[in-house]
C-alpha cells in the first residue's frame, strides 16, 4: 500500500489560545504548578524507583521552551509523549540548548523501545518543520496566538511520508539516542552497585 501524508491531528490546546494561557493550561493538566522553574531539584518517576536529579540553569533554560513545545505540537506528557517530543525536537534541532540534546536523546531512546513508529513519525514531522530553540521567551512570544506560532513554526501542515533521507537520519539518530541511554543508565546503576558491593565486602557477606 503506498505511503501517505500524516494528517495534522486535532489540536489539545486550541489555536485561539495566546501561548501563556495555553501554557497555563499545560501546567493546570499535568499538575505542573507554576511550572517548578525555580525548584532546585527535578524528581522523575522511574516506575517505582523515584530519580532526582539538580534542575541546572540550562536544563531549566531549554525547558521553558519544551513547554511551550508541548502545547504546540500536542505530544503529552506519558513515555511515549516524550519521546515524541523528543524525536521531534531532535529531528528540529536544539540549537545551543545542550540540556535539550541530552534530555532529548534519553526519551528518544526510551521510546524506540516502547512506541518506534510514534517516534519516527514524530521525527519525520521536526524534520518538516521547526521549533523555538532558536527564539527568546519573551512577552511578544507568550502574548501570541499559539495558531500563528504553529503556522510559524510549520505545525499546521501535512507531514509527507519518511523519504530515504529521513530513515537514514532516523537511523542514525536512533543509534545515538540508544548509546546515550545506555551511558546514562550506566552512570545511574554502577554507583549503586559499586555501593552494595562495599558493603557486601564491609560485612563479609
Amino acid at each position: 500500500m503506498a505511503a501517505t501524508a500524516t494528517r495534522v491531528a486535532q489540536p489539545a490546546y486550541g489555536d485561539d489560545l495566546t501561548v501563556r494561557a495555553a501554557r497555563a493550561l499545560y501546567f493546570q493538566r499535568n499538575g505542573f504548578g507554576d511550572g517548578g522553574y525555580d525548584a532546585r531539584w527535578v524528581k522523575l518517576e522511574a516506575g517505582p524507583i523515584p530519580l532526582w536529579f539538580p534542575n541546572t540553569k540550562a536544563r531549566v533554560a531549554a525547558v521553558k521552551l519544551h513547554d511551550v513545545h508541548h502545547a504546540a505540537t500536542g505530544y503529552d506528557t506519558t513515555w511515549t509523549g516524550e519521546a515524541e517530543i523528543g524525536a521531534w525536537e531532535i529531528a528540529s534541532g536544539c540549537a545551543h540548548h545542550y540540556a535539550a540534546w541530552l534530555l532529548n536523546l534519553q526519551a528518544m531512546g526510551i521510546g524506540l523501545a516502547i512506541a518506534p513508529r510514534a517516534v519516527l513519525r514524530a521525527f519525520v514531522r521536526g524534520r518538516h518543520s521547526e521549533n523555538l530553540y532558536r527564539s527568546e521567551l519573551d512577552d511578544a512570544l507568550l502574548d501570541a496566538p499559539l495558531g500563528a506560532v504553529r503556522r510559524r513554526l510549520g505545525l499546521a501542515s501535512e507531514t509527507p511520508p519518511p523519504g530515504a533521507r529521513e530513515l537514514v537520519a532516523f537511523a542514525a539518530w536512533g543509534a545515538a539516542s540508544v548509546a546515550t541511554l545506555a551511558a546514562t543508565i550506566a552512570l545511574t546503576v554502577a554507583p549503586v552497585v559499586a555501593t552494595a558491593w562495599a558493603v557486601r565486602r564491609a560485612f563479609g557477606a
